[in-house]
């Protein structure tokens, strides 16, 4: 039941956005365990392989320009988990390393509004090597007012003038979730639409994700003639707006174009974004939009308008890459606000491979029409769209019932190709607390492919990492590893640890009578 205590805001400066800082606060990195707020779409190994690629046309663009004499500065704003910056950096250290060209160095900088996930990242084991090799550092940076990076590692701060180099700015989920101005267009005028807010009893004891799954919203418009003045600074796209649309709501990302400028501030060069969220670049797709309703998943995210910020950036000489077909799921852009943006030709060619042609949305709509019919596909099928998405772990999870129940009619050229993928996803896998246990996994087929000192290796992982979970299987399975690799010892003392959980085992003791009586 909710209280009649209704306030109204204008819609960038109601409380919703705090309560969304504060959900972040608090969970920190807890927020992303077990998809609670959603990563999958923007943190698997194909999206960071895209990434990876049109960072690295941007180096070789700048090396073109024989400019290596300074590190190109990358910022990734929202970090999240921090699982896609290190398969984007897993990746680019292979690209450079399998070019073996001269480019100019790099740094990586992980950002969040969250101090708790600036300091988590640091202490990541996933991340280590990438920070002691000098490419990876980190900053908390609020998106809404902070105009330096104070870098954690290094402890170097980067101010207003100081980059030689384009900055280059990734942003995915970012543009979603941070203030918007939320406008309405009516008969060629343009309307504020206030909101109303509906808090439920007892508010005060909620915690931020049920707060938000209990508020209501309500809207009003207001006439707000300075959006139309030739005063303001994005006067062009909102007279866009006034003609060509009609009984429509537009969220007007003015945080995030200020953002932008700001960090904009930093370099002497400009910057190129990156940038991929349910985002619509066609303002077509905002004709008679009806007022948002807030997407919840523990914090909340509204639509992103690239329209607005293609259009701002275009109008001062940027060249905005979007695919030229509709997306789905999520749309990806790539603009280079730089002197010269078509010199940058290696980026815009990654571009077209990597996204144009066919990109992380087309992936993860197949990937919605592969996870139900797993159990229908065939073990090339399977291999070929795992090479497809990176060798991903979640994928990997999701059909190792299906590759055990194939693997008596596969050839020995195809568990080869398993054992491949897995040795693969094992090198870029960065841990998070989610439902599964790869190595338990990984372990238990390659047992079934006979694999037994492989096996015996990721199954003791398993049992390192989870001490409170260990089923009696994989003790048996250690067991048996160790007694086909002559491990005598190291299987009879397997064995006695499962039969702790298991007295019974009929096979577990005539392993242990075996070996007493020899």
């Amino acid at each position: 039941m909710t209280s009649m205590n209704k306030q109204r805001y204008r819609f960038s400066e109601a409380p919703i956005w705090n309560i969304q800082r504060n959900y972040y606060e608090a969970e920190g990195l807890k927020a992303w365990n077990n998809d609670q707020v959603p990563q999958y779409i923007t943190c698997n190994p194909m999206i960071a392989t895209a990434y990876a690629e049109m960072i690295f046309g941007f180096l070789q663009d700048r090396a073109n320009k024989e400019d290596r004499s300074e590190p190109v500065q990358i910022v990734e704003l929202g970090a999240g988990a921090g699982r896609f910056a290190f398969h984007v950096l897993h990746e680019i250290c292979r690209l450079i390393d399998y070019a073996g060209i001269a480019l100019p160095s790099f740094r990586y900088i992980m950002t969040d509004l969250a101090m708790n996930n600036v300091l988590a990242w640091k202490e990541h084991p996933a991340l280590q090597s990438f920070i002691d090799k000098g490419i990876l550092d980190f900053a908390r940076f609020d998106a809404v007012q902070d105009t330096d990076l104070n870098l954690i590692v290094s402890g170097a701060t980067i101010r207003e003038g100081e980059l030689k180099q384009p900055l280059l700015i990734v942003a995915n989920y970012f543009f979603d979730s941070i203030p918007q101005e939320l406008l309405y267009v009516g008969e060629g005028q343009i309307y504020e639409a206030d909101v109303f807010i509906e808090y439920p009893e007892r508010r005060e004891s909620l915690k931020p994700s049920e707060l938000l799954d209990q508020i209501s919203l309500h809207y009003e418009h207001r006439r707000a003639p300075e959006y139309e003045q030739e005063s303001y600074p994005y006067r062009d796209v909102i007279a866009t707006y006034q003609d060509q649309l009609e009984d429509s709501h537009i969220l007007f990302p003015v945080a995030g174009l200020t953002c932008l400028d700001r960090l904009n501030q930093l370099s002497q060069a400009g910057f190129v974004l990156l940038t991929a969220d349910k985002g619509d670049h066609l303002h077509e797709n905002w004709k008679f939009a009806e007022p948002p309703e807030l997407i919840l998943h523990g914090s909340f995210s509204l639509t992103a308008n690239y329209h607005a910020i293609q259009q701002v950036l275009e109008q001062r000489g940027a060249l905005a890459l979007f695919p030229p077909h509709h997306y789905k799921n999520i749309n990806v852009g790539c603009l280079i606000n730089v002197d010269t943006p078509m010199d940058y030709f290696q980026t815009r060619l990654a571009y077209r491979r990597f996204i144009e042609r066919f990109g992380p949305d087309e992936f993860f709509s197949l990937k919605e029409w592969v996870d139900p019919n797993i159990d229908s596909m065939e073990l090339q099928q399977i291999l070929s769209f795992w090479r497809l998405g990176g060798y991903d772990a979640e994928f990997f999870i999701q059909s190792t019932k299906q590759i055990s129940s194939l693997l008596l009619d596969a050839n020995d050229a195809e568990k080869q190709d398993i054992f491949r993928g897995i040795q693969l996803m094992w090198s870029s896998f960065y841990v998070m607390e989610q439902r599964y246990d790869i190595a338990l996994e990984a372990g238990l087929l390659l047992f079934e492919m006979e694999m037994y000192e492989d096996s015996k290796r990721f199954l003791e992982i398993s049992i390192h990492e989870n001490q409170e979970e260990i089923v009696s299987t994989v003790y048996y399975c250690l067991a048996i590893c160790c007694f086909e690799l002559e491990l005598e010892e190291d299987a009879l003392n397997y064995t006695r640890e499962l039969l702790k959980l298991e007295p019974d085992h009929e096979e577990a003791l005539a392993l242990v009578h075996r070996f007493e009586s020899v």
